[in-house]
Formats: C-alpha cells, structure tokens, sequence
C-alpha cells in the first residue's frame, strides 16, 4: 500500500501506472473526501488505492486528454459513480486517444465524454480540501493544475528538472514557459508539485535548479 505524503491537512498518493508510467493523483483532505487525478492505466490497481486510504472519491479531474493520462478513465468513473471534468480546448484530444494509443501499440479503452467543463478559476470542494483551477496551455491547448494548501498536482507541466514537452499537436513552448512562470513559480516556495511523471518536487527546487527555467 502506498503511504501518502501529508502537507497540513492536505494528503496526496502518486500512483506511476501503465507503461509510460504516468502518475495517477489520488488528494484528500482531513475530513478522507477528495479527487482522482489523470487515472492513465491500470484501473485495479487505482481502484485498490482509493479503497485501501478510505477517501471517498468526489470526481475526476484531469490536467489534460493525452491517452496516458486518460486510459483508466472509464472504469474508475463507473466503479466509483462519479463525474469526469475537463477543460474542452482538450476534448478532441480525448477523443483521440484510442487513435493516439494505435500508434504506439498499446492498449487502450476509450472513455465516453467527460460530463462537465474546467475552467481556470473554478473551485473544487471536497469536505475540507479546496482546490482552484489554473489554466496551463502548452503542453496541450486545454491544460490545467490544480492549486491546494501546499500542494499543486501539475499534471505534465512541470517537472523534477524538466518541463512538459511542446512538440506534440497543439504544444506551444513559449506558451507552457510563461505558463509555469505565471501560475506555478508565482506560488511559495515550499509548495509540493506532483507532476504527471516522476517524482514529485517543490516550487522552490524548480526555481533554483530546473534547466528549463533559466
């Protein structure tokens, strides 16, 4: 069972899952409420995480529609009787994936539509947690992050010593730098990021020693 990491009252699990090892984001706050973040694969397992921390799960989330970050989406919204969100400037991507996936050779199960819209500035809440939406283009035209007390679930924005890539359809590298710039060094220091692969990092680690963001 993975532990998760406490920051105050905020509690996080990252769960690397299928074989881009995408990291699926399991928030809650005190109260055992909160989000699912980007389920990319391996549904059982996600599923054996959210059942095994007690949370209950208010909805899906997803910083944005490439196929990994996706791939598990379908299942989990039936196993837990919750609504998927998304920000639409990504949903053709999202009904790409299966399309996507074809072309690496890898499995996928396409979902059904999200059911509602992400928009920055919206706020989630979940018993005691709160989460506000930012909006990140770049990396793809609809991405989004998720700012909590301590904590920011970056989805494939910002990484330990790297950024998203900008070379996939709809990437824009001048866009996602002035993004991480605006929404994602503007926060303190000790903020904890949870990017949507590899380990998780700070806002201030980022700032001092990412290559990127010199």
């Amino acid at each position: 069972m993975i532990q998760p990491k406490q920051h105050g009252a905020v509690r996080v699990w990252s769960l690397p899952t299928g074989p881009l090892q995408e990291n699926a984001v399991l928030v809650a706050g005190a109260q055992n409420e909160g989000f699912l973040f980007d389920p990319g694969d391996d549904a059982e397992r996600i599923l054996a995480l959210v059942r095994g921390a007690g949370v209950t799960v208010r909805g899906i989330l997803l910083t944005h529609a490439h196929f990994d970050h996706i791939g598990a989406v379908q299942p989990l919204r039936e196993a837990l009787g919750v609504p998927v969100w998304l920000h639409p400037a990504d949903l053709p991507l999202y009904r790409l994936g299966a399309a996507s996936a074809a072309r690496w050779n890898l499995p996928f199960s396409q979902p059904a539509d999200p059911e509602h819209e992400l928009r920055g500035g919206q706020t989630f809440t979940a018993g005691d947690l709160t989460l506000t939406v930012r909006e990140l283009p770049g990396h793809s035209p609809g991405h989004v992050v998720f700012v909590g007390d301590g904590v920011v679930v970056a989805g494939d924005t910002l990484f330990q010593g790297g950024i998203g890539r900008t070379d996939l359809p709809g990437g824009n590298h001048r866009q996602l730098l002035a993004g991480i710039t605006r929404e994602l060094l503007s926060l303190p220091d000790d903020v904890a990021v949870y990017p949507g692969h590899g380990p998780a990092t700070t806002v201030g680690a980022e700032r001092r020693s990412n290559p990127f963001l010199r």
